[in-house]
């Protein structure tokens, strides 16, 4: 089942609710909670057959939201012995020191077993895949290790947001996000830096043989972190208590909460395909997130073009001029705080999700600038080198602007299907994203490099007015949907209803 997205962590002020964080934590479900299905399972463990058979639900009105607590007391109520953590005994991993916890910041993780073994046996085989890139004769073993180690280290990525959500409140998350936000954002550029330098003073194997020494030393710490899944270290908790009491009715609120793998499956297949192609802001957001998430990579090749193909740079230099990218970032990333200011301006009488897109508004406008820029400069090797990573910085700025605004507005929209919405547009950008080496270097050589350039800006600004129409639009848009959150200006809750 989904973890908290961590696309929802990177927002400030908080978009779920605590109630809607804690469901991810305890129960790792999405969509709204019903205490119709807590009366059927709670009969299994109750003694008193004529009890359960009169029993009534806890007093929720048909309008009123469902709510982890509102599940635990109606269990309670039903005579089940919930196992929950001691406050004070430090086996909740919210209660753990911060020299406990800080290792955990690049923990892969599971839904299924826990994260730990997730974590060690992922790591493991990330390991293990590398050394065929190390040592490969030809192409083919070279891509089909790169594949494999591929798929292994997929699972830092898709998981992380659970592991900062077990570890750490709402309100302690700063520094772990502000460390994470750093590491996701600038890692994909700090590789071609300094495989730039390693590939041309030692050969292009030690970058692989750099990489499997570094992972290596990841999987040791696997072995050493405890466990952070809470519904994992509850259902052992009742495990052992069931086995020391004889008594089957301890048992934790996720395991009677558990939905058959069948339906797991088909909610985790099927909705977030039915959300891209039946919900316009999932749609739109996508594919606008795509093309950005696309230019990224395609740069990758762009400025190896740029630099080494028509300036004549060294393998290292080229590489080192990715820090454009990475100063755009930094900074974009230390302003991104000024938006919550226009964001409690903006929800001064009701949050709606709509007044999470300032920053995009911004950005949007910043792209085809960057992308002019550096179709018109990239290609001519009189024109000084600073522009084109001028044009980097740019479309740093950019890229995290559109990337965080974009995203806390589809889970701002979403809120309580969040992870499907998440899982959406993950799907549509890694398409897209893997599709780019195959055309990216034949297309600016068979068009050139102005023109291939011009392209890409002409299809950011047309895109541009995504943002607007959903900004100007959005509200109408989401009162139509079955999924969205209906909220509009004046009407929501306030931003202390949800970071309270």
């Amino acid at each position: 089942m989904p973890s908290e997205p961590i696309e929802a962590e990177f927002a400030y002020p908080p978009i779920l609710t605590k109630a809607q964080e804690e469901e991810y934590r305890t129960l790792d479900q999405e969509g709204p909670l019903s205490l119709a299905r807590a009366l059927s399972q709670a009969s299994k463990y109750s003694h008193d057959v004529e009890a359960t058979a009169t029993n009534t639900v806890i007093g929720t009105s048909s309008n009123e939201k469902v709510t982890v607590d509102d599940l635990a007391a109606q269990y309670k109520k039903e005579g089940v012995m919930l196992v929950e953590f001691e406050s004070g005994t430090g086996e909740n991993p919210r209660e753990w020191n911060r020299s406990k916890k800080c290792p955990l910041l690049f923990a892969p993780l599971s839904e299924v077993v826990g994260r730990k073994p997730i974590y060690s046996v992922s790591i493991f085989l990330y390991f293990l895949f590398t050394l065929p890139s190390a040592l490969s004769k030809n192409a083919a073993t070279l891509v089909i290790g790169r594949q494999l180690a591929g798929i292994a280290a997929s699972a830092p990525m898709s998981n992380v947001g659970g592991t900062i959500a077990d570890i750490w409140a709402m309100e302690d998350r700063g520094m772990p996000m502000a460390i994470f936000s750093g590491t996701l954002f600038l890692g994909p550029c700090l590789g071609p830096v300094l495989g730039g330098w390693i590939g041309q003073r030692a050969g292009w194997r030690w970058i692989y043989w750099v990489l499997f020494i570094l992972v290596g030393v990841a999987f040791l710490f696997t072995l050493v972190i405890p466990e952070t899944y809470a519904p994992i270290i509850l259902k052992k908790k009742a495990q052992r208590m069931r086995k020391e009491t004889g008594d089957d009715r301890y048992n934790t609120l996720a395991e009677m909460e558990r939905l058959p793998l069948k339906t797991s499956l088909k909610i985790a297949l099927t909705r977030p395909l039915i959300m891209l192609f039946t919900e316009p802001i999932v749609l739109f957001m996508s594919f606008y997130l795509s093309f950005v998430y696309a230019l990224l990579y395609l740069l990758f090749f762009a400025f190896p073009l740029a630099f080494a193909e028509v300036r004549g740079w060294s393998l290292g230099m080229t590489g080192t001029s990715f820090i454009s990218i990475m100063l755009g970032i930094m900074l974009a990333l230390s302003v991104l705080p000024y938006q919550e200011t226009i964001y409690r301006k903006a929800t001064a009488h009701g949050c709606y999700p709509e007044a999470r897109l300032y920053p995009m508004l911004i950005g949007c406008g910043v792209l085809p600038i960057a992308l002019f820029i550096f179709a018109f400069t990239g290609g001519f090797v009189w024109v000084h080198w600073i522009s084109v990573c001028i044009a980097g910085a740019l479309f740093g700025i950019a890229m995290i602007l559109i990337y965080v605004s974009a995203n806390s507005y589809i889970i701002d929209s979403y809120s309580s299907y969040a992870a499907s919405a998440m899982a959406a547009k993950t799907l549509m950008r890694s398409i897209v994203g893997a599709m780019v080496p195959l055309f990216v270097t034949q297309m600016f050589h068979g068009m050139g490099f102005q023109y291939a350039g011009l392209l890409l800006a002409l299809i950011a600004c047309v895109i541009t007015p995504i943002p607007f129409v959903f900004f100007w639009y959005g509200g109408g848009i989401r009162g139509r949907s079955r999924m969205a959150n209906k909220a509009l200006p004046g009407q929501g809750s306030t931003g202390e209803d949800i970071s309270h």
